[in-house]
């Protein structure tokens, strides 16, 4: 019987030890888990792209990187490139995500013309477009409220931006007059999420998005 109480004893104690061991390593992972959501959520931008809006600063398929505290103390610069809530899903109640650069800020007028983009009058030089953009390039006026922000792909001849969203508004349901519709065509500053910095993925494209 001493014998028997001991093994016993001792297979109960592996047992103990084991899950022990199997408890510490939850702990880890559930901590591990926990930290990753809170970087990713509110630290690090991490994004695929789907479309070749961006092209050909982002392609397709990449995966890039930012900061969701980017303009925590600083305001938004034109040229920045920025993740998104897209206005007319928001209004929908969907939470999708869109990557664009910032083209007008708060209180500036807008108007393309035949392919150049004006800032209050004068012509804005944009190094980054995508080819040479002839669709959808003349005859646009925007006039940004304060606190938001005119968001443009840099493949101007594929990209759904402001140019189109206030329509898109207006098919989808969201808005019901003109002046409504307009709005769509702004992101509100707390809409935006974070600035991408860099490109990760594909590794042979590795590096920042500005030049």
């Amino acid at each position: 019987m001493p014998d028997q109480k001991k093994a016993a004893d001792k297979e109960s104690g592996q047992e103990t030890t084991v899950a022990r061991e199997i408890l510490s390593w939850v702990e880890v992972i559930v901590i591990a888990v926990v930290l990753a959501l809170l970087i990713d959520g509110f630290i690090i931008i991490n994004a695929t792209v789907p479309s070749g809006s961006m092209e050909k600063t982002i392609m397709t398929g990449d995966r890039v990187l930012g900061t969701r505290f980017a303009y925590w103390f600083s305001d938004p610069k034109r040229g920045d490139i920025v993740v998104f809530r897209y206005p007319i899903d928001e209004a929908k109640g969907k939470r999708t995500k869109f990557i664009k650069r910032i083209i007008g800020l708060p209180g500036e007028t807008v108007t393309i013309q035949e392919g150049t983009v004006y800032i209050n009058g004068e012509a804005l030089q944009e190094d980054y477009i995508n080819g040479t953009w002839v669709v959808a390039n003349d005859g646009f006026e925007f006039k940004i409220p304060e606190d938001s922000y005119l968001m443009l792909g840099d493949n101007r001849n594929n990209s759904s931006d402001a140019r189109y969203w206030p329509a898109l508004s207006v098919k989808e349901g969201v808005a019901s007059s003109e002046e409504e519709a307009q709005s769509f065509a702004y992101v509100q500053r707390k809409k935006i999420l974070g600035k991408a910095y860099v490109r990760y993925w594909p590794l042979s494209a590795f590096g920042s998005l500005y030049k």
